[in-house]
C-alpha cells in the first residue's frame, strides 16, 4: 500500500454575523452593577448573546453545545437566565460569570414556553411534545410531568400565592392544574382556534389570552375555596357548561369542569379587546407588575395597552357617572319634564379597565417583544425583528398621549438578509460578506466590522489584488467596484443582461472572468484611468471588456485552472464544459450530475476537478468543495484529492439551516461559511490529523449511545399512565450514571469478598497473613473504603438525573445498596442525599422489597436510624436558625440597622416615596 497524505482537522472557532436568532424570544436582563433596561439577551443559534443596547456591543456570551436555543426566561432576582434548547434540554446560567451549573433534561423536543414562579424556586417548561414539567431549582431536580394537552404548549404561568398552574396550547384549550394533587381540574374551551399567548393581570384575578383572531379575550378568575371559607357563596353542582342566556356563540362555553366536586376557582369571560391587526397573535407579554401589555401580529406594528388600577378605575367611573347625570339633566330641561329624572346607571366594562396606550411602528416585521417598567413611569420596549435586528424604544406611560422614541438599533453586527457570497483577502486578515442589500468587510481576528457599504443583490465577490478594492457580481448582471479605504462605490459596470452567478480571478491577477444567466462568459482586464471626480488627478480602478464566449445554456460557475491553460464552466444542463483559455476552443465535457453544478474547483496540479451539485453527488474521484448540509471543505493547498467514499468524509457540524456559501483563506488555515440561519462561522485548521478509522469508531459510538437513550422509557412499577408522570427522561447520561453505580457496587462486592476470605484465612493460619491489595480504582481515589467509594459515585450523579439513574438500576443491586444506605445513615454521611435515594427505591421496588424476608431486618433498621438522624438534623437546623435570629436581634439593637426582609421592605418604601415625589414634581410642572 502506498503512502497516503494526512489531512488536518478543522474545528469551530467563532460565530458572528448574527444579532438575534428568530427561534427564541428576547428578554431584558440586569448585569452586576448595570443599569436597568440597558442589557438584552437574545439567542444566537446555539449561544446566547447579552447586548449592551446603549453601546451596541456584546458584553457576555453564554456558550451552548450543539442544539439551537428556542426560549429564554430571566429569574425574578435577575441573577439567572434559563435557556431552553431544541432537543428539550434546559440550562440555568448565572449572569454573574456566564457559567451553567444546573441543567434539566426531560422533554423530547424543543422548549416552547418557560416561566419562573414568584420566588424563583420553581421553573415550569412547556414543549412541542405537549408535556408540561415543573422543576425544583433549589434541589436541581424535576418534580412532575403534567400531561393533557394535545398540541404544542404556547404558555405556562404560575398563579401568585396559589399552588396553581395555568397552561395554554395550540389545541385551543387553556388548562388549570392543581399542583398539590398534580391534576387538571378545569379546562377552558372558549377559543375557536389556537391560543398563542396569555398574561395574568390584577394580582392573578384576570387572565388575558390571545388567539388566531383580532380579539384579546379577558377572563375573570374567582377563587371559590376562599368564598366558601368566608361563607359568602357556594357552587352549585348542577351547573351546565353553557351560560344562562340562549346565545349560540361558541365563546359562551366558559369552561369544562373535570372535577365538579373539587372546584378550586371559576373563570368567566369578562369581555374582549379588539386589536388593530387582523392576523393571529404572535407575541403577547406584560411587564413585571402586569400594568402594561404589549401585543403584535405578523406585521411591524406593536400595540401597547395599559391596565388601570382599582383607584384609577373608580375615578374614571365617577367621572362617567357625573357626565351621564349632566347629560340626563340637559335632556330633562329640553323636554321640559316636571318629573325628576332617575339617576342613570353607568355600567363598568372592560374598556374602562384596559386602555389602548399607543402603538409602535418598527422598521421591519416583529418577531418577539419584551417590555420593562422603570422609575418615573418610563416604559422600555425591546423588539427582535425578523431581519436580524434589535430595536429598543422608550415612552412615558404617564403622558396623556405617549409617544415612543427609538433609543437604539443593533444592525452593525450582521446582515438584514442571507449572505450569498464570501471572500478572503490575500493576507488572510479580512473577510468579505455580501447579501441582498449590503456588503461588509470583517476583521478575521477580532470579528468586528471594518466597512459596511450599500450594494445591489450580490451573488459573487472577490478582492482585487492588493486588497484595496472589491468587486461584486449582482443579480441584475452588474459589476460593482468598491474602494475599501473610503467605503465608496467607484463604478458600476453593466456587464451582463442576466444574473451574474460567478466570477473568478485570473491566475496572472491581471483580470477576471464572469459567467451569467445570459449564456455568456466575459473576460475583463484591470485598468487604471483618471478619476474625473478627483481634483488631484488620481487614478482609479476600472474593468475593460476584452473577449466573450457565447454558450447555449445559462452559466452557473466559472473557474480557471491554476496554470491558466483551461477554463471550466458549469451550465444549467447539468454538465461542466472545459475550454482552452487562449483560443476558447472546446476541450471536453463532464457529465453525470442529475442537477446543475453549483460550484467547482481545480486541483493545484491541474489534473483533477471537483464539482458540487444540488443532487449531492461529486464528480471524479474527489469530493465537492461544498455540500448544502452538512458542510465539508477541501483546502486549496491540498495537492491531491483523497480516494475516500462519501461515507468517510468528515463533516463540520454547526449550522442549523442551509449553507449558502463558504470561502477558504489563501493559506488554508481558516474557513468562513454563511448559512440561512443568518450566522457566519469561522473554522480553524488544527494540528490534529484526521484518522478515518477513529472517525468511523466515533460515529458508531455516537449512534450506539443515541439508540441506547432512545430505548423504552423506564416504567415505575405500580404507576399507571395518567396526567402526572416523572419529570426526567432516560438519556445517555442517566444510563452511564447507572452503569457507574453498578460498577461501584461490583467493586464493593469484590472487596467485601476478599476481606471475608482474608479474615477466614487468618483464623485458620498459624502465621499472620498480609491483607489483600485494594482495587487500583480505590487507590487512585486516595485509598478510600469501598463503601465510601460507592457514596462518592452517587454524589457525582447530577441531581436532576438521580431518580432516572436509580430507576434503570437492576433490582439485584438494590438490596446491597439498601444495606449501604443503612450504614451511611448510621454514620451520619450525606443523610439528605441518602434519604432521597432510599425513599425513591422503596417507592419503585416496594413489592419486591416487602416480599423479601431477608430485607425485613434491614428495612426495620433503616426505619429506626432514618427517623433518629432526620430528627437530629432537624434539631440542629432549628438551633442554628434560632441562633441566627438571636444574633440578628443583637446586631440590630447595637448598630441600629435592619437586615434581610426588613431592609428589603425599607428599600421598597424609599422607592415608593421617591416615585411620589417625582409625580408631584411632574404635576407642578
Amino acid at each position: 500500500m502506498g503512502l497516503t497524505k494526512q489531512y488536518l482537522r478543522y474545528v469551530a472557532s467563532a460565530v458572528f454575523g448574527v444579532i438575534g436568532s428568530q427561534k427564541a424570544n428576547i428578554a431584558y436582563v440586569t448585569l452586576r452593577g448595570g443599569e436597568k433596561g440597558r442589557y438584552v439577551a437574545v439567542a444566537a443559534c446555539e449561544q446566547v448573546f447579552i447586548w449592551d443596547v446603549r453601546k451596541g456591543e456584546k458584553v457576555l456570551i453564554l456558550q451552548g453545545q450543539k442544539h439551537e436555543v428556542t426560549f429564554l426566561c430571566t429569574s425574578p432576582d435577575g441573577i439567572h437566565l434559563a435557556v431552553g434548547y431544541e432537543d428539550g434540554a434546559v440550562r440555568i446560567f448565572s449572569l454573574l460569570n456566564g457559567e451553567s451549573n444546573v441543567s434539566f433534561n426531560g422533554h423530547k423536543t424543543a422548549i416552547s414556553a418557560m416561566h419562573y414562579d414568584s420566588l424563583g424556586a420553581r421553573l415550569v417548561t412547556g414543549s412541542r411534545d405537549t408535556d408540561v414539567i415543573v422543576w425544583d431549582i433549589i434541589n436541581e431536580c424535576g418534580l412532575y410531568r403534567l400531561r393533557g394537552h394535545k398540541d404544542v404548549i404556547t404558555e405556562a404561568l404560575f398563579l401568585k400565592d396559589k399552588n396553581i398552574l395555568v397552561t395554554s396550547s395550540k389545541d385551543s384549550f387553556v388548562k388549570w392544574w392543581d399542583l398539590d394533587t398534580q391534576h387538571c381540574f378545569k379546562t377552558m374551551v372558549g377559543h375557536r382556534s389556537e391560543v398563542w399567548g396569555m398574561v395574568l393581570l390584577n394580582q392573578g384575578n384576570r387572565l388575558l389570552t390571545g388567539s388566531a383572531d383580532s380579539e384579546l379575550r379577558a377572563w375573570d378568575i374567582d377563587y371559590l375555596q376562599e368564598e366558601k371559607a368566608e361563607g359568602e357563596t357556594k357552587v352549585k353542582k348542577g351547573k351546565t357548561l353553557l351560560d344562562d342566556d340562549d346565545d349560540d356563540d361558541e365563546e359562551n362555553k366558559e369552561e369544562l369542569d373535570e372535577s365538579p366536586e373539587e372546584r378550586i376557582l371559576s373563570c368567566k369571560k369578562a369581555g374582549s379587546i379588539l386589536r388593530e391587526a387582523r392576523d393571529r397573535v404572535v407575541s403577547l407579554t406584560a411587564d413585571a407588575k402586569a400594568r402594561v401589555i404589549a401585543c403584535h401580529g405578523n406585521d411591524s406594528v406593536l400595540e401597547i395597552f395599559t391596565v388601570l388600577s382599582e383607584e384609577e378605575v373608580q375615578k374614571k367611573m365617577t367621572k362617567k357617572t357625573k357626565k351621564a347625570k349632566k347629560k340626563a339633566a340637559k335632556a330633562q330641561e329640553e323636554a321640559a319634564e316636571e318629573e325628576e329624572a332617575a339617576v342613570p346607571l353607568v355600567e363598568r366594562t372592560l374598556k374602562d379597565e384596559i386602555l389602548r396606550l399607543t402603538k409602535i411602528k418598527a422598521s421591519a416585521k416583529i418577531r418577539w417583544v419584551d417590555c420593562l417598567s422603570c422609575v418615573g413611569g418610563e416604559l422600555k420596549v425591546a423588539l427582535l425583528l425578523q431581519n436580524n435586528t434589535v430595536e429598543t424604544y422608550s415612552l412615558k406611560t404617564s403622558d396623556n398621549t405617549p409617544t415612543a422614541n427609538k433609543t437604539s438599533r443593533l444592525t452593525l453586527g450582521g446582515h438584514r438578509t442571507d449572505v450569498r457570497t464570501l471572500a478572503f483577502s490575500s493576507d488572510n486578515l479580512a473577510v468579505l460578506s455580501a447579501s441582498g442589500d449590503t456588503v461588509k468587510v470583517w476583521n478575521r481576528s477580532t470579528l468586528q466590522v471594518i466597512r459596511t457599504m450599500v450594494c445591489e443583490y450580490a451573488l459573487c465577490s472577490l478582492f482585487v489584488p492588493g486588497d484595496r478594492q472589491i468587486i461584486l457580481g449582482t443579480k441584475s448582471g452588474k459589476l460593482q467596484i468598491f474602494e475599501l479605504a473610503s467605503g465608496s462605490l467607484l463604478e458600476t459596470v453593466d456587464a451582463h443582461s442576466g444574473a451574474l452567478w460567478s466570477l473568478c480571478l485570473a491566475p496572472d491577477q491581471r483580470g477576471i472572468v464572469t459567467g451569467s444567466a445570459d449564456k455568456k462568459v466575459k473576460f475583463w482586464e484591470f485598468e487604471l484611468i483618471k478619476d474625473e471626480g478627483s481634483s488631484s488627478g488620481q487614478k482609479r480602478l476600472t474593468l475593460n471588456h476584452t473577449r466573450t464566449l457565447q454558450l447555449e445554456e445559462d452559466i452557473l460557475c466559472v473557474k480557471f485552472s491554476p496554470d491558466n491553460r483551461l477554463l471550466a464552466v458549469s451550465l444549467l444542463d447539468c454538465t461542466v464544459k472545459v475550454f482552452y483559455t487562449d483560443t476558447l476552443k472546446f476541450f471536453l465535457s463532464l457529465y453525470g450530475h442529475k442537477l446543475p453544478v453549483l460550484c467547482l474547483d481545480i486541483s493545484h496540479d491541474n489534473t483533477l476537478i471537483a464539482t458540487g451539485s444540488a443532487d449531492r453527488k461529486r464528480e471524479d474521484l474527489g469530493f465537492g468543495l461544498r455540500r448544502l448540509s452538512p458542510l465539508y471543505v477541501c483546502s486549496r493547498r491540498q495537492r491531491h484529492v483523497p480516494p475516500v467514499s462519501p461515507q468517510d468524509s468528515p463533516t463540520l457540524e454547526g449550522h442549523h439551516r442551509e449553507v449558502w456559501c463558504l470561502t477558504i483563506s489563501p493559506n488554508g488555515d481558516h474557513i468562513v461559511s454563511a448559512s440561512h440561519d443568518k450566522s457566519l462561522r469561522l473554522w480553524e485548521r488544527t494540528r490534529e490529523p484526521i484518522i478515518l478509522e477513529e472517525e468511523r469508531e466515533m460515529a458508531r459510538e455516537a449512534e450506539f449511545e443515541e439508540d441506547m437513550a432512545k430505548g423504552d422509557a423506564p416504567v415505575v412499577p405500580g404507576e399507571t399512565e395518567g396526567e402526572a408522570a416523572p419529570a426526567a427522561k432516560k438519556t445517555v447520561e442517566t444510563v452511564k450514571a447507572a452503569e457507574r453505580i453498578m460498577e461501584a457496587l461490583e467493586i464493593y462486592r469484590e472487596e467485601s469478598r476478599k476481606m471475608e476470605e482474608h479474615k477466614y484465612a487468618c483464623q485458620n493460619a498459624a502465621n499472620k497473613i498480609p491483607p489483600p491489595k485494594p482495587n487500583p480504582i480505590l487507590v487512585a481515589f486516595g485509598n478510600v473504603s469501598p463503601s465510601q467509594y460507592v457514596l462518592d459515585v452517587i454524589k457525582k450523579v447530577r441531581s436532576s438525573e438521580l431518580e432516572v439513574s436509580l430507576l434503570v438500576l437492576p433490582f439485584p443491586y438494590v438490596p446491597e445498596l439498601l444495606r449501604l444506605f443503612n450504614g451511611y445513615i448510621h454514620q451520619g454521611l450525606e443523610v439528605e442525599l441518602v434519604c432521597r435515594c432510599l425513599f425513591f427505591l422503596l417507592k419503585i421496588h416496594f413489592g419486591q422489597i416487602s416480599s423479601n424476608q431477608m430485607m425485613l431486618s434491614v428495612i426495620d433498621e433503616l426505619r429506626t436510624n432514618t427517623v433518629t438522624k432526620v430528627r437530629e438534623i432537624r434539631d440542629v437546623m432549628g438551633f442554628n436558625s434560632a441562633a441566627l435570629q438571636f444574633l440578628q436581634r443583637e446586631i440590630e439593637s447595637k448598630e441600629d440597622v435592619m437586615f434581610f426582609t426588613d431592609a428589603t421592605g425599607q428599600l421598597e418604601e424609599k422607592k415608593r416615596k421617591r416615585r411620589r415625589r417625582e409625580r408631584a414634581i411632574l404635576t407642578i410642572a
